[in-house]
């Protein structure tokens, strides 16, 4: 792709944007089309669960956990078979296609069996396109770029992430609480991610996926994975035993008074912080040790946990939600880059796919935990225990960049 020249009246960061290829702007907007649909939903989900159906918050935790392990559970298979295939476009294509008819479940479902049912098929599409789709990505763009378009990308699908919810509020209000209704409307954004990705993202022609993996889904290929690959995997597990179901932080609001209509501006906010600050950590994340950026993200945490667990009202609520977004921002696209830094380049995919896993299987420990403890002790003791695992794994990456250089980066993306 052509690339515009520098100038002195154009600041870098916005150089930075015209220089990434088409293919992940388009997978950026695939990923928000996608999200809006998601997010329309599970931002009313936990509620819906809570209040409609009578689930606990054990119940819930216990549904987000296994829907988010799954997803992790496909990602190394699908990521395994995508370099085998040596293609990554028709896997994501699949997962994406499988999340989009799941979607009129939901408005449909009378039961926490059929959610529960419905929650787990769309993850799996979810699990599916993950690690294929993390892998064209770093296909697509020359190294120089990685952190930038995986913050593009990030930034992209993170802006659907807080249009779901604040589309959710306003048809809420203007359906006088109709959950099903707005479930309905979720529909139509998810088969419009499906068609921009069938007609507008292709694949690179040269030889960057020309390489096949030659043994696919053996687990001896773990040995061409590197220590720098594994720590990587363990901060990003850590955080995500930190960070626990964000079905929480909808449970959090409506336990401080915030009305059904209005606990989606939850994640309104914090995919807004989300979004905003995605790319400028990933742009930044490209000029220096993106682990600086990652500690920065572990202090957020901290504090959004410690705020949250504390929180009276709607004001402090949202400073914790602001502190979580930030977060986010600060360490999603930071995480796959560092995986696509220090993974074997024939085996990226598996490597999105052992990463996500790892996440997965955490994740289903966590939100079980997050909820048990919120039935039996109460909201507090789940995020204050979020907060001291923050704090592990930010002791570990401070340790890791006194002792150890930075990070290398790869001198080609093939």
């Amino acid at each position: 792709m052509a690339r515009f020249e520098d100038s002195p009246t154009t600041p870098q960061a916005l150089q930075g944007l015209r220089s990434i290829p088409r293919s992940i702007w388009a997978l950026g907007f695939v990923s928000m089309s996608m999200d809006i649909s998601s997010e329309m939903i599970h931002s009313l989900l936990p509620v819906f669960l809570v209040s409609v159906l009578g689930a606990s918050a054990t119940a819930l935790g216990v549904l987000e956990g296994v829907a988010e392990a799954t997803v992790n559970v496909f990602k190394i298979f699908s990521g395994m078979l995508s370099d085998w295939l040596g293609k990554r476009k028709p896997l994501a294509l699949l997962g994406y296609g499988l999340a989009a008819l799941t979607k009129p479940v939901f408005p449909l479902a009378n039961s926490f069996s059929i959610v529960f049912a419905a929650r787990l098929t769309d993850r799996i599409g979810k699990g599916v396109r993950g690690a294929p789709r993390d892998a064209l990505v770093a296909d697509l763009t020359p190294p120089h770029l990685r952190g930038a378009s995986y913050g593009l990308r990030q930034s992209l699908d993170t802006v659907g992430a807080f249009t779901g919810p604040l589309a959710a509020v306003f048809l809420m209000l203007a359906f006088e609480g109709d959950f099903r209704s707005v479930f309905w409307v979720a529909v139509l954004p998810a088969f419009v991610s499906v068609a921009l990705l069938a007609f507008f993202v292709h694949e690179p022609s040269d030889s960057r996926t020309q390489h096949k993996a030659r043994r696919p889904l053996r687990w001896q290929e773990l040995r061409y994975f590197p220590s720098i690959f594994w720590f990587v995997v363990a901060v990003g597990a850590i955080f995500t035993l930190a960070r626990f179901s964000e079905a929480f932080l909808i449970l959090r609001a409506n336990s401080l008074g915030l009305d059904n209509a209005y606990v989606p501006l939850v994640l309104v906010v914090m995919n807004a912080i989300y979004a905003v600050s995605s790319y400028p950590a990933g742009h930044l994340s490209d000029r220096i040790d993106r682990r600086f950026i990652l500690a920065v993200s572990g202090v957020a945490l901290i504090a959004a946990d410690v705020v949250l667990a504390t929180a009276t009202g709607t004001a402090s609520l949202m400073v914790g939600i602001s502190l979580w977004g930030l977060h986010m921002g600060f360490s999603q696209g930071l995480l796959t880059a560092l995986v696509a830094d220090t993974a074997p380049v024939r085996r990226r995919g598996t490597a999105f796919g052992l990463f996500n896993l790892v996440s997965g299987v955490v994740l289903l420990v966590a939100s079980v935990v997050a909820g048990a403890l919120w039935d039996r002790i109460g909201a507090a003791a789940t995020f204050y225990a979020g907060a001291s695992f923050a704090g592990i794994a930010l002791l570990g990456l401070l340790l890791h960049i006194k002792i150890t250089p930075a990070i290398a980066r790869p001198a080609i993306s093939a």
